[in-house]
This record gives structure tokens, sequence and C-alpha cells, in this order.
């Protein structure tokens, strides 16, 4: 069997919701050993979030497969012996408890460097360590009101968040990649690593080209749907029956488009849309003028000419058809994983190195490790 990257790497994390555990959950798909701590009686509390999944959370499932789970008091003898002894064996050490409540608990980075150089630890949380808002609480809406995410997206009456938990998603991408680069320096140094990753910094991050288009244009894209603030034709347009999504990058596209989809040449030096910031500034008067060319056609009939032009294009698609989507099917994207109630649905991460098979062990059942990691450490929670 192919060598996985992190066998061998030890993860210890105190971790709930989505962006910790979302960067733990790759590190374990690269084959990292991942103990994952949780609070006694409830644990993680995504475990609460929904029962979709036969009876599981779909958060949870979707964020913990191949982890051991652990269940500690903290505040107990026992729990702080044993999390002291993880840190000691741990590689990456992984939070988002928020760092006063880190540092109380002696499992700050300062403490555990101190005591372990080797140590790569990472905290994640809302707004960093220090600053006004670093004791603020910071949900994944939030975040993406602060970051001003919310105020570009939706329609010209409603701003709207996006549909899933993106800020959380940046935030654990980026501890993910935080973990790995620290865990390279260590192969080199032997040197451990503080990183450190806030759900505002992350987002923010993500925000480059509306915050760019802002502070240098002067005025905030405009929120347009489905449409693209600054590209145009991009978004939703109706034909016969139905609507297609379409999206043109470039001038060699715009004349394809309209040679080859409208088929009206005389549209590729129109003055009025002959470059793109145009066709934005004109976008409805654009948008009447391809809708006129579609109300004939069928929205398969668009599709075919937009394929045979090499115009991206799609049809919207419910999220109920995604898990049937012909490419996963085709790539083999899909593979079963163990859990409490059965075996599960899971895809295969992205970005895998090639011949690797992550392990995509079982979702574990809260504190079904408990006993097995504590006898590791000699420690027995009757002692507790």
């Amino acid at each position: 069997m192919t060598p996985r990257p992190l066998d061998g790497v030890t993860v210890v994390s105190i971790e709930q919701a989505v962006a910790a555990p979302l960067a733990t959950r790759h590190l374990a798909d690269l084959g990292a050993r991942v103990i994952k701590i949780e609070r006694p009686g409830s644990g993680d509390f995504a475990r609460a979030y929904d029962e979709t999944v036969q009876g599981l959370s779909s958060h949870f499932v979707w964020l913990n497969r191949s982890k051991e789970s652990v269940v500690l008091d903290l505040k107990s003898g026992t729990g702080r012996r044993a999390i002291q002894a993880l840190a000691a064996r741990a590689d990456v050490f992984v939070h988002n408890i928020g760092p006063r409540a880190a540092a109380r608990l002696g499992l700050d980075a300062a403490t555990l460097r101190a005591a372990h150089p080797a140590l790569v630890h990472v905290c994640v949380s809302g707004f960093g360590p220090d600053g006004p808002y670093s004791d603020r609480k910071a949900y994944d809406l939030i975040v993406q009101c602060e970051a001003g995410l919310v105020s570009i997206t939706g329609t010209p009456q409603t701003p709207s968040k996006v549909g899933i938990p993106v800020a959380d998603i940046a935030a654990g991408m980026y501890a993910y990649a935080g973990a790995l680069a620290a865990l390279v320096r260590r192969g080199r140094t032997g040197e451990g690593a503080t990183v450190e990753v806030s759900m505002l910094e992350a987002l923010a991050e993500w925000m480059g080209f509306p915050l760019n288009f802002t502070m240098y244009g002067g005025v905030a894209p405009a929120r347009t749907g489905a449409s693209h603030a600054a590209i145009a034709p991009y978004g939703p347009f109706r034909c016969a029956g139905g609507q297609v999504f379409l999206g043109v990058q470039n001038e060699r596209e715009w004349s394809a488009f309209c040679r080859e989809v409208l088929g009206d040449p005389s549209l590729v030096d129109d003055e009025r849309f002959a470059a793109n910031m145009r066709r934005v500034e004109r976008r409805a008067e654009l948008t009447a003028v391809i809708e006129e060319r579609f109300a004939a056609l069928s929205a398969d009939e668009v599709a075919a000419r937009l394929d045979a032009a090499g115009i991206a294009n799609a049809r919207l698609r419910e999220l109920s058809s995604l898990a049937g989507h012909p490419q996963l099917l085709a790539r083999n994207r899909w593979r079963d994983v163990g859990s409490p109630v059965g075996m599960l649905r899971q895809l295969l991460p992205p970005a895998l190195p090639d011949g690797l098979e992550p392990p995509l062990g079982p979702i574990p059942a809260l504190g079904e490790h408990t006993d097995a990691v504590l006898a590791e450490l000699g420690l027995d929670l009757a002692r507790a």
C-alpha cells in the first residue's frame, strides 16, 4: 500500500462545530491519527445540529470520519492529566475553544510549546487572540456579516448569507494548510510552530476581489443574485420553458457567443457591448438582447449551442441530484464509511497525491475510544 503522507503523525484536537473539525478531518484523510477530545454528556455540539443522516447529524458525519472520540472533563484531575499527557505525545495540537479558555487550562501555545518545543500548535478562533473583538462570539453568519460578504450576496432587494458555512470552511482550510506547512518546516529544522487562524481573517482573504474593487473603485460590487457583479454576460438567462446559466469570460468568448450562439455577428463590435465593462454597465439591455434571441429556443437547444461554441454553461442542479452527478460517478469519487448507524456514503477528499487511498475510517460514537486512549496513557477515568 502507498504510504500516506501523515502516517505516524498524531493530532490531538479539542474541537467542535466546523472549522477545527474540518482541518483535522483533512489531516486524518492523509493518514494522521486524530484524537478528538469531547465534553462529557453531549460531546461536540455539532452532534446535535440535526438527525437527518439516519439519526446522526449531517455536519458531524461530514467532518469526523477516521477520528477517535475521547470524552474528558478538563476540569477534573484525570482530564487535566490526560490532556497534558496527550499533548506531550502529539505532533499537532489543535483547538477552537477560545484563546482565553485555552490559557486558563494551560493549553495555549506559549505554555505547551515551552514544554514541547517540537509541537505544532494550531488555534482557530473567530477574531484572533487579541484586539477589540477577541472575546466576541463568532458564528458563521456573524463573520460573514463582519467580513462584508452578506452585503454583496443576494439580490438588490435582499442581502443574503452564503448557503454553506463559508467562514468556518475558510478558517478550517487555512488551519489545515498551516499545520501542513508547519510540519514540513519541522521536518527540516525540528522546530515546532504556532499557527493562529481567525475566521474573520480567513474570510477577509477570500473577499479579495470585492475588497480591491471597493478600495480602488470607490463603490462596492452590486448584489446581482446569480449574476456576476463585474462580468457580463454571466448568470441565468431565460429561454423557452426554462433557463440556462452561462458565463462569458473574455472577448474571444464574447465573439463566439455572438456568432455561434446568438447568430448575430454584428453584436461583436456593437459599441454598447464592445468591452466587458460596457456590458456590465448595460447589463439590463444586454440581458434583454440575449433573452430575445433565446425566446424561441429550449434550454436543451441553448445548451447545445453553448457547448458547440465552447461557452461554459449549466442547468440549475438541485442538491438531491448531486449525489448522482455523472462526473462524480465517472471518476469514482464515492466510498462507504462506517458509523454508529451503519455504512454511509462519503466523498473522497480533493487533491490527494496519486496512488493514495485515504483511510476513511468510521465516524466515532461519543466517547468510543476513551478507555483505550486513557489506557495508553496509564490513566483510569474512574480515578478522576
